[in-house]
């Protein structure tokens, strides 16, 4: 480990990260990558988790070609110093921010996306001119492989490491003195992460979790139907459930609990099977230890007898049918963790309004859903709750926005990524200001006092008329103060 920081550092002391031709070139192999490793990346994400090809595009390949793009089309601009505003009184100079890289950052990758969470935010990084270490998640250990052997082939390995390892390896990275740590993954571990940074004052970014609700107001016709098939995508389609911003519960009212339970009933069957053993385009659960976690969630009698579809399972291949829960207990472990797997429970409620209290009385989540024409309604979810991000009439769909920032808020997490985010993330923002040695005034008449105080009060309340009247000697102190 001494010997990769040191060699970390002294690339990045040499200064080439900083040009922008090193930073396009690292972006352009990225690209090439995943273009050119394709097929692997989806065999790896099958062995993994059984993403089906059209899953992992979407959520993984295509993802981070879309990034490296939007880099490689923005880069220079970002670079490039902001002109800032300096007051009259500073005149004649300039100020500026100018954009400079942290030095050498940590990522921790995450295993439900191990190949996206991994280089999403490496783009970054690279875009930004550092130094880099990623530390892909030992629970995915066919994409943390492919990462390992392939990605020094496209890239600067004396700028870019892949380590892999387990628990023991992350605890000696963690040691190491980083300028930036970039961690994906659950609240638990990322209090290891913080408090670990904590010792080298090291800052950090964390995107964690939590329970993201739906808030589903009542519609008549066809719109009510749309709203519940997004809701069906947005919870089964990102690795089964096992996303940090997927659905974890729905708020409903009680008049369309039943309506909502059948909609959802027919998008399981049509988008991935009845038979547990038999479900098409879902993946499976990530490993044992997870498949026993969500399987006990459903123990609790009150769980089970919540259970208004699903609920089998298939120990043997880790796959848990998508079940629909109505109205399990709220103190049950199901509504008081992040479920994190194809278990979806619908809560009613007797007005819609009422879901803004029960949103608030938990801990703030990473995004939340809200399908509503009521602009009201959506006037108070934005006033009244607080979470990372708030999608209106749809779901997951802001992750792949560049032009939004990710990141979550509390426990949720904090920081933020995704396009000239990223860039901001692993960047420091340097204030410049240059000042010229020409028209230095001095005072005509005594005393120093009156003069100083006089020139800062008319300085301070930007009265640059009295304040250039006052240094030419055209206007005296008012000693009446």
């Amino acid at each position: 480990m001494d010997r990769l920081e040191e060699g970390l550092r002294k690339t990045f002391r040499c200064g080439k990260t900083k040009e922008v031709g090193w930073r396009k070139a690292q972006l352009r192999g990225v690209l090439k990558f995943v273009e050119e490793n394709e097929s692997k990346i989806f065999e790896a994400l099958k062995q993994d988790l059984g993403k089906h090809p059209v899953e992992a595009y979407r959520d993984e390949i295509g993802v981070v070609k879309k990034s490296a793009e939007n880099c490689l089309n923005n880069i220079e601009k970002w670079m490039n110093p902001k002109k800032g505003k300096l007051p009259l009184l500073l005149f004649p100079s300039k100020g500026e921010v100018l954009p400079e890289p942290l030095g050498t950052v940590l990522i921790f990758g995450s295993w439900n996306f191990p190949i996206s969470l991994a280089l999403d935010p490496l783009i970054g990084a690279l875009s930004a001119g550092n130094t880099v270490v990623v530390k892909p998640s030992e629970l995915a250990p066919a994409c943390s492989s492919l990462l390992y052997s392939t990605i020094p082939l496209y890239l600067d390995a004396e700028a870019i490491k892949i380590v892999e390892g387990g628990s023991d390896v992350a605890e000696q990275l963690l040691e190491r003195r980083w300028d930036k740590i970039f961690f994906t993954g659950s609240p638990r571990v990322g209090r290891i992460i913080m408090s670990a940074a904590a010792k080298h004052l090291t800052p950090v970014t964390l995107e964690l979790g939590g329970k993201c609700p739906v808030i589903l107001d009542s519609f008549s016709g066809s719109d009510f139907k749309v709203a519940v098939n997004r809701i069906a995508g947005g919870k089964w389609g990102p690795c089964a459930g096992q996303a940090c911003i997927g659905i974890d519960y729905v708020l409903v009212q009680q008049k369309s609990a039943s309506i909502l339970v059948e909609l959802l009933k027919n998008c399981i069957k049509r988008y991935y099977g009845d038979n547990v053993k038999n479900l098409q385009s879902i993946c499976r659960i990530v490993n044992k230890q997870h498949f026993e976690r969500v399987c006990n969630l459903l123990e609790d009698p009150g769980v089970a007898a919540s259970i208004v579809y699903g609920g089998s399972f298939d120990r043997e291949n880790l796959m848990i049918e998508p079940t629909i829960l109505l109205d399990p207990p709220l103190d049950a472990q199901i509504m008081t963790e992040e479920i994190f797997g194809p278990l979806l429970p619908i809560i009613t409620l007797d007005k819609i309004e009422e879901s803004i209290d029960f949103i608030n009385e938990k801990p703030k989540p990473l995004a939340i859903y809200a399908f509503t024409k009521n602009d009201k309604l959506k006037k108070q979810i934005l006033q009244e709750t607080s979470s990372g991000s708030v999608t209106f009439n749809d779901a997951i769909i802001q992750f792949i926005c560049d032009a939004l920032p990710f990141g979550g808020v509390g426990q949720s997490g904090f920081g933020r990524y995704h396009g000239k985010f990223s860039f901001d993330t692993f960047s420091h923002e340097k204030a410049v200001l240059h000042r010229s040695f020409f028209l230095e005034l001095e005072p005509r008449y005594p005393p120093w006092n009156d003069f100083k105080l006089e020139f800062i009060r008319l300085a301070y309340s930007f009265n640059y008329i009295g304040l250039l009247l006052h240094l030419l000697g055209l206007r005296t102190p008012n000693r009446s103060r």
